[in-house]
C-alpha cells in the first residue's frame, strides 16, 4: 500500500510551537505527530510512503534520516513553493517505486483517528478516488447521493455551496464530514492538468466529480480528532490512549 502523508502546511493554528517548529513533530506525548501518523500507516499495510514539506522543511527531512519506520519514506520538497495539496499530490506520486497504477492512501499528518485504513484502501481501491468520511459535527460537509457519489461542499457557517449549482438539491443528498484521509488513483492525474501546479485536492474532487468516480466510504463510530488547534492538542495524548485500547 503506497501512502502519502500531507506535512507541508504552515501549522499557523498551532501557533507559536509552529514559529519554531513544523506542525509534523509537534509532540503529543513522546512522540511527534508524524511519527503517530507513519506507524499507523505502517500496522495497516504500508509498504511505501512519501512526505511532503515546506515549513522548516529541513527539521521534517532530519527527522526522517534518523528514524527507521521499517519502510521505505522518501520527501517530496516544496520548500521552493508550497504547491496546496493537490499540486503536492500530483509531485508526490512522481516519487512511488512501486506499482505505478494501484491508488494512494493519502492521510493528513494533523489527523489522529481509528480508521480502519486496511479495509478503506481494500474496498476503495477500484474506484478513482474515494473519501473517508463519517456522521460528525463539523462546519464543513460533503454531500453524496444514494450511490455514494460526491456531489457537492457546503460551509455551514457561510451557506457557500460548491459543485452542485441548484442548492435545493442538497436536501435529497446524505451530508458527511470529511476525515483527512482519501484514496486517489494515478489515473485521474490527466485530468489535473488545466488546474495548473498549485491547487486544492478538494477544489478538483468537487469540479471533476461529475464525470469521475468519486466516492465516500462512510466510517461509522469513527473516532477522530484534528489535532491542528492548541485546544485539542491538548487532549490528543488523552485520545490516543483511548483508541489503543
Amino acid at each position: 500500500m503506497k501512502v502519502l502523508v500531507f506535512a507541508a502546511g504552515l501549522g499557523t493554528r498551532l501557533r507559536p510551537l509552529t514559529d519554531r517548529m513544523p506542525k509534523a513533530l509537534v509532540p503529543v506525548g513522546e512522540k511527534p505527530l508524524l511519527a503517530i501518523t507513519l506507524e499507523h500507516l505502517v500496522r495497516e499495510g504500508a509498504t511505501e510512503a512519501v512526505v511532503n514539506v515546506h515549513h522548516f522543511a529541513d527539521q521534517i527531512k532530519a527527522y526522517l534520516q534518523s528514524h527507521d519506520f521499517g519502510i521505505p519514506v522518501r520527501v517530496s520538497d516544496e520548500s521552493d513553493r508550497l504547491l496546496d495539496t493537490g499540486g503536492g499530490l500530483r509531485r508526490a506520486l512522481t516519487l512511488f517505486q512501486t506499482d505505478s497504477d494501484a491508488p494512494v492512501l493519502i492521510h493528513n499528518v494533523d489527523i489522529l483517528s481509528d480508521a480502519p485504513l486496511r479495509q478503506f484502501y481494500a474496498q476503495c481501491s477500484s474506484a478513482q478516488a474515494a473519501l473517508l468520511v463519517s456522521d460528525r459535527a463539523s462546519s464543513r460537509k460533503l454531500y453524496f447521493d444514494v450511490a455514494n457519489r460526491l456531489c457537492a461542499w457546503q460551509n455551514l457557517n457561510t451557506g457557500e455551496v460548491r459543485g452542485c449549482a441548484d442548492t435545493s438539491a442538497l436536501a435529497s443528498l446524505t451530508p458527511y464530514a470529511f476525515s483527512g484521509i482519501h484514496l486517489f488513483s494515478p489515473h485521474l492525474v490527466a485530468r489535473m492538468e488545466p488546474y495548473g501546479d498549485c491547487f486544492p485536492i478538494m477544489d478538483f474532487y468537487l469540479r471533476e466529480c461529475a464525470t469521475a468516480d468519486i466516492v465516500g466510504y462512510p466510517c461509522q463510530g469513527l473516532r477522530l480528532i484534528d489535532v491542528g488547534k492548541p485546544e485539542t492538542l491538548a487532549s490528543a495524548e488523552e485520545f490516543l490512549a483511548a483508541i489503543r485500547h
